[in-house]
Order: structure tokens, then sequence, then C-alpha cells
């Protein structure tokens, strides 16, 4: 399956990646980060997947997410009639469950299952028992249990079915996880808990304050990001995957599953600007929870609890999608110093403040020492938000977004009464804005470089005027845009930066597609130059990349013209609000 085949399940604190013919190929339980027990999509079937589909295997026919929801509906039709499967995950009371409830729409069609269960990322065959009809899979700490309504036969490490569907009939498989010294959980109701799945979904929709043109397309965004929030703690996680490649069978394959504070920032701006405060309260909570301590040990990510090591690893029994090696989890980057999240943060906090959010002395406090870190250090090299693996360099958006947390600063003190050094803050905001536009500014080309001395230009670069540096029609800007338009641009879509074999920036072989996120960026910045019917155009092009149940990778490929990277992927989702309403202003 291409990754633009698979949609998504999820019970917001997990995924799972359902793929067009019916097969769950990735399920990591019981959180986003937890080994996976379904790995297929990063390797072979017997890695671990479970199918169902009509017998003889073939794509559905058509699929769609109920209205407002997270419910999957996939459907097929055969010559004997025609089926659906309706895949889910209750939002969690205690363990998690995979439901998948089979419906007959009409005529009779015979239907097939093959459960292979792998736990550790594909790498541990469990050991299978019955108990009353039911099966149970364990394999070190992991548990699960499959309550089928028909009978699964053993053989070669799997369990398979084939059954009969009529029309009106209803058949029920649930798939629960639990720790492996504990007892079996109760079972649930599935038709309630799809009924109560349902309500969650409509109602938590129905919250939504976006009323615009492109209203289907942002909610489903909006959906997708609140089902990478994990409900426990308020984190949000970059993407459910690991390792889907940025490069069809290259080495830019990364664990996403984790809370990168720019990409929660982000996140958080789009729910906040379409009415979802509560999450923007939930995620402060955790944020405080997760950089407490000594500012100089902010982490640039961090686990979905606030855990902090987060090693790398390559698993070598894995041969990657598409061939696309190592996979890997964990992510070296949380080393890296990227300084435009100090801005991040305090521009989101700004923003919830803004919009309601309570006032809180022990997150000011925090941010006070977060700026501390800015004062003594915003003049360093970093790796910047691209998080290259090449020399540290003074790149231009990070020393922007340094501005950023010294402007939100002053502000905070201006509109909300915080104590704080203002005048300080105020001078060095200066003394920063001077030095990019003198450092980072090539007069010669009339446009902003990706880092001092560079003559490369950057995508980030579209953020200034997003982010208050400059004005929109400062004549900086409109040239800045125009050599973005002229030398980053791939078939109409923009990417992160050029790669050459003579620009080692992010000290990678191999090539990417189009950064989706970077297009968003433009159409919001058209759509602030005025430029409305162009950057609808582009807008609509971007919508037109969304597979059919209008979800986003982190790249499209123009040369392959597939969907590339982790999947789907927040960091395409959230522009995607902002530019819609952009447009819809």
């Amino acid at each position: 399956m291409r990754i633009e085949d698979y949609a998504l399940i999820g019970d917001m604190q997990s995924a799972a990646l359902v793929a067009r013919d019916g097969s769950i190929d990735w399920l990591c339980l019981p959180r986003f980060d937890s080994p996976a027990c379904f790995a297929s999509l990063l390797g072979s079937e017997r890695n671990g997947h479970w199918w169902l589909g009509p017998t003889g295997r073939r794509p559905a026919a058509r699929r769609r997410y109920r209205p407002d929801t997270l419910i999957l509906e996939s459907e097929w039709d055969t010559p004997t009639g025609t089926v659906r499967v309706i895949d889910f995950m209750p939002p969690r009371d205690k363990n998690p469950d995979v439901v998948r409830i089979v419906e007959g729409v009409s005529g009779t069609v015979e239907m097939s299952t093959v459960v292979r269960v792998r736990f550790d990322y594909g790498r541990i065959v469990p050991w299978v028992r019955r108990s009353d009809g039911h099966l149970q899979a364990v394999g070190g700490p992991d548990s699960v249990w499959l309550h089928a309504p028909v009978p699964l036969r053993g053989g070669d490490y799997a369990h398979r079915a084939t059954f009969t569907i009529k029309e009106g009939q209803r058949l029920p498989f649930v798939f629960t996880w639990h720790p492996s010294h504990e007892p079996m959980p109760p079972q649930i109701a599935c038709e309630q808990q799809l009924a109560e799945t349902e309500a969650f979904w409509a109602e938590w929709v129905d919250r939504c304050a976006y009323d615009g043109p492109y209203r289907d397309a942002v909610t489903r965004s909006l959906i997708t990001l609140k089902a990478l929030t994990y409900a426990p703690t308020g984190g949000i996680v970059a993407a459910p995957t690991t390792s889907l490649p940025e490069d069809l069978g290259g080495v830019r394959n990364w664990d996403y599953r984790f809370c990168w504070l720019r990409d929660a920032t982000l996140t958080l701006d789009a729910l906040i600007s379409s009415g979802y405060l509560e999450e923007a309260a939930d995620w402060r909570a955790w944020l405080l929870r997760a950089i407490a301590g000594r500012p100089q040990d902010l982490q640039i990510m961090y686990g979905v609890a606030g855990e902090r090591r987060l090693p790398e690893l390559r698993l070598d029994w894995l041969d990657g999608y598409e061939d696309s090696r190592p996979v890997r989890i964990g992510n070296e980057a949380v080393k890296q110093l990227q300084l435009d999240v100090y801005g991040e943060v305090m521009n989101s906090l700004f923003v919830a403040r803004e919009r309601g959010l309570s006032p809180d002395d022990r997150a000011w406090a925090i941010q006070r020492q977060l700026l501390d870190y800015v004062t003594e250090h915003w003049d360093e090299p970093d790796e910047g938000l691209w998080e290259v693996r090449g020399p540290r360099r003074h790149f231009v958006h990070s020393k922007v977004m340094c501005w950023v947390a010294l402007d939100r600063a002053v502000k905070y003190v201006e509109r909300f009464g915080r104590t704080g050094p203002v005048e300080k803050w105020r001078a060095l905001r200066d003394t920063v804005h001077a030095e990019i536009c003198d450092k980072g500014f090539d007069a010669t080309r009339n446009t902003f470089t990706q880092s001092y001395g560079s003559a490369e230009l950057d995508a980030a670069l579209l953020m200034l005027p997003m982010v208050g540096f400059l004005p929109i029609d400062d004549p900086r800007m409109t040239g800045t845009v125009a050599a973005i338009e002229k030398e980053l641009m791939s078939e109409g879509f923009v990417l992160r930066y050029p790669l050459a074999e003579d620009n080692d920036v992010d000290g990678l072989p191999g090539g990417e597609g189009a950064f989706l996120a970077c297009s968003f960026w433009l159409v919001e910045v058209m759509a602030m130059q005025g430029r409305k019917d162009e950057a609808k155009n582009l807008f609509e092009r971007l919508l037109s990349l969304r597979n059919d149940v209008g979800l986003l990778a982190e790249e499209y490929d123009p040369r392959y013209h597939r969907l590339v990277g982790n999947f789907p992927q927040a960091f395409s989702h959230v522009p995607l609000v902002h530019a819609a309403r952009a447009l819809s202003l």
C-alpha cells in the first residue's frame, strides 16, 4: 500500500493505520510510542497485521469517515453483494480496544480475516491460547485478546477465518490490549461504544469556531490533531508513525511519535484559533511538567508523559517501508539546540492568554527562566527548525524566533501586567532585529537567506511576516517571497531549502519531496499580500493532495506524485487550518 492508502483511527492515546484493502498494518499499544504489535507497514506481513475484507483481498471501492468523527467506514462491492467494515477505537476507559464491525449492506458476501500478532515491532512471536472461544496472545509484558464472532483456526503463526455476511447482519471483532500480568479485561459492548464514540467526536467538532468555505477540510484536520493528543497528559505527538521515508528508498527515516515543542505549539495555535481553549490548558500543564528544571536543560522534544531520554535505535530485522532503511525508533535530535522553540513556546502561551486562558504564576516563572536563557544564548549557532544533522549555523529563522520570545515577553508585561526586566527585553529585542536585518539579509538579491552569510534560501523565511517581524508590504519581505517562489518551487510546491551535492546543510544523502507546511505558509503569505486568487489556487492544489479521507503526510514528492514521510503529520494539518482561515478573512 502507498502511504496515502492508509486511514487513521485512534483513541487519543494510540493510533492504528488501516489500509484501503482492510489491513491494519501499524498499531502501537498502549501508547503512541509503545512497541508496535502490528508492524507490517515497515516490513512484511510476518511482522504483524490484521486483515479483514472480502475473500480474494482487494481495495475497498469507497471509504469515508462518518461525518465529524474518527470512525472509518470501508465498503466493497462484490458479484454477490456489498459489505461494509466499520473501524474505530473508543475513547479509552482503561484498556485500549480496536473494534471492527462487519456489516452486510446487500446480498451475501464471503469474508476472510488473517491476524498475525507480533510484539516488539514485529520481532516477538507470542504464545497463543484459546479461552472460552476467545484468543489470547502473550509475549513478555504484552497481552492481547481477540474476541471474534466466528471460529479462528491457527497455522503458520497466524489465525484465519472465512465466513459469510448477509444483508442486515453485523458481526463485531474486538482486539484488546492489557499488561500480561493482569487478568482478562471485561469485554466491551461494541454497538454502545460505537454510539458513544460517534457522540464524542460530534460534540467535540460542534465546538469548532471556524465556519468558512473550507469547513470540511478544517474539521478533518482538527480531528486529526485532536487524535494526536495524548489525553492523559495533554502532550501532542508530531505523527503516530516512525520511519516512513521522506525519500523513498533512502535514509531520511525518523521517529515522530514524540512531543516536539514546536509542533505542539503550532498545533495548539490551530486548536486555539478554532475555539479549543481546553486543549491549551492541558498542554500548558504538560509543558510545565515536562520542562520543569533548569532552562539550559530544555529539550526540543519529550515523550508523551514528559520523558527526556529518547535514545535512537535501529531495528535491523525490519526491511523498511519500500526498502527505506534504517528503521529507527527514538530520535537523536532530542540532543540538538534549536533556539526557535523558545519563541514558539512564548508565542503559543501568549496567544492562549489573549484568547482567555487563565493566568498561571508558575507558568510565568518558567517563562522568565526561558527568557534568561534566550538572553544569554540567542547569538549562538544552532541546528534550526529542520533539525539538520550537518554543522550548526546562525539560522535566520532561529534568530527571528528569539526575537519573537523577547517580543512576546514585552507584550506579556504590557498587556497582562506581568513583572520582569522589560526595558532589557525591549533593548535586546531591538538588537536582535537589527542584527538579523544586517547579517541575514542579502541586499544584492533583496532577500533574507537561510543563515548568516549563506546564499541559500529557506521556506521558513515565509514565517517572518506571520510572527510580526516585518510588515507584509516591507520591500525586504516582498523580495524574499519573490525569491522563494522563483528558487524553491518544484512543480508548484515549496521545498524547505535547496538540496545539492555542494550544499551540506542537513548532512544527509539523497533528496526529499516538497514539505507541505511550506506551501501552506506561502498560501497564507499570498493572502496577506492581497493575492487571494493565487492563494486560493495553491490552497486548492494542496487540498487535492490529501488522500480520499482527507489526510496528509509530511511531504509530497513531485518525482513520484506520492505522499512521503510520517503520516498523518500534524505539521501539515496545522498550516492547512491557518491557511484556510487566512483565505476566509
